[in-house]
């Protein structure tokens, strides 16, 4: 919950080195929880033994990144009521400034450190509020930096190239309902949208990362939508592009307008389970190649006979028709 604990999390998860600070001693235990203990211990020490690798791929590649929910907490700013209760409280406000906060200094800044020098600046005026001897970090100090990272836009960024990449912002750009705060938000708002479509105007083609599928598993969608009439949003994480009629519209309108007539890749997560899509646009001459990856999921995945099921169900509801020849 603290900037520590934040910065901790990404420093025990990216470098060996803290690993190598610790002793674990194994607590006493029942029975079954040490044999459960020794299990996920050995995990553990698996994933420890590999960071050495990790280090030294990341230190020598460039690693380009945008958060999604799961970088600050579950269902980030998925409703406008969501994100008034949760801004609503210091306690809780605080906690998302902090992940926020340590999504800066070691994810952000490598993406666009031009766009987010502001931001630099005022992290290491505060930082410096705690030294030379290590305290707490000043609150009031603390609690206006958390203002002006909540307020920033622009976490989204482009790298020029053949073909260029764009990363789009799905999490604090949101397009709020209007009709109810409890129905999902627009991935994008309106603003965020125009600004993509700058981007892809008689662009030949771009590889786009959009950390949700921006077309996704129409049955799962359906199930999504049900439960977000039922003004329960949150159980089924109805965070897809089409939950938010304006939103949809606008992307759809942007894949259809004549001027994107390129190749383009959309590379995307969020979702537990992978598939690949060839889009067709339809109603349009000269319509743009849509290629979709959704890859997500290697351990947190959907139950795999639900998931087949799922698969099954929506070829059946949702695959083209096709009349027998015979």
């Amino acid at each position: 919950m603290t900037l520590a604990e934040m910065l901790a999390m990404y420093f025990l998860t990216w470098s060996p080195t803290p690993w190598r600070l610790i002793e674990v001693t194994a607590p006493k235990l029942e029975a079954s929880e040490a044999q459960l203990y020794q299990q996920e211990r050995g995990i553990i020490d698996a994933f420890v033994e590999g960071l050495p690798q990790c280090a030294r791929v990341m230190a020598h590649i460039p690693s380009l990144m945008i958060f999604d929910d799961h970088d600050v907490t579950d269902d980030w700013n998925l409703t406008a009521d969501w994100e008034m209760t949760a801004y609503g409280h210091p306690f809780s406000k605080r906690i998302i400034g902090n992940a926020l906060f340590a999504y800066l200094l070691c994810q952000g800044w490598g993406n666009a450190p031009e766009k987010l020098q502001g931001l630099i600046d005022s992290a290491q005026a505060l930082l410096r509020t705690s030294s030379p001897a290590p305290r707490p970090l000043v609150a009031e100090q603390h609690d206006e930096f958390i203002e002006q990272l909540l307020r920033f836009q622009g976490w989204e960024y482009q790298l020029s190239g053949s073909p260029p990449l764009i990363v789009l912002d799905t999490r604090t750009r949101r397009w709020r309902s209007e009709s109810n705060p409890k129905r999902p938000s627009g991935l994008m708002d309106w603003e965020a949208l125009m600004e993509l479509q700058q981007a892809l105007i008689d662009a030949p083609g771009a590889i786009i990362v959009s950390p949700a599928p921006m077309f996704g598993v129409k049955l799962i969608e359906g199930i999504q939508k049900i439960f977000t009439w039922l003004g329960k949003p949150l159980v089924v994480d109805a965070e897809n592009w089409m939950a938010h009629r304006g939103a949809a519209s606008v992307l759809l309108q942007i894949w259809r307008h004549s001027k994107t007539p390129g190749n383009f890749v959309i590379l995307s997560g969020d979702v537990h389970y992978s598939f690949a899509y060839d889009i067709l646009i339809s109603h349009r001459e000269d319509a743009p190649h849509l290629w979709q990856v959704t890859s997500s999921g290697i351990k947190n995945t959907f139950p795999e006979m639900l998931l087949n099921t799922f698969d099954r169900l929506n070829r059946w509801l949702y695959a083209p028709c096709r009349r027998s020849t015979g």
